[in-house]
């Protein structure tokens, strides 16, 4: 096809564009079916800086009063390390993740094992553990 643009692919790294993949989970019109997939699209959020997803995906127990992001902080990459329950007939799960970023020139990582459950039959980050 010509004169088509090749749709942009997700942040996430699932390898599918980000209008079919977490475009519709941080608009609200598509439920995040898994704690993963949860995972992946706030990762994205990390990455478009959208912090009104980020506090909506939030446990209300846990949840920052406000966020703010740092514009100097680009997100490179995510690496999903392992997951476990979080599937689309459990109530909670966990994610253990690396994200890979670059701030004032230094590449670093945030290793974190992320506890999510459900609220409302929605998937919500409840809190994390960074990793060693």
């Amino acid at each position: 096809m010509t004169g088509m643009g090749e749709a942009k692919p997700c942040p996430c790294r699932r390898g599918e564009p980000f209008e079919d993949c977490c475009g519709p989970i941080l608009a609200g019109t598509k439920p995040a079916p898994t704690a993963e997939s949860l995972m992946r699209s706030r990762y994205t959020a990390y990455v478009v800086g959208d912090t009104g997803y980020l506090l909506r995906s939030w446990h209300p127990d846990t949840r920052p009063a406000e966020l703010v992001l740092d514009p100097a902080q680009r997100w490179l990459f995510l690496e999903i390390v392992g997951t476990e329950r979080g599937g689309p007939f459990d109530d909670n799960g966990t994610v253990e993740f690396i994200a890979h970023y670059r701030l004032d020139g230094v590449r670093d990582t945030m290793h974190e094992n992320s506890t999510f459950v459900r609220v409302d039959g929605a998937w919500v980050y409840l809190d994390g553990v960074f990793a060693a």
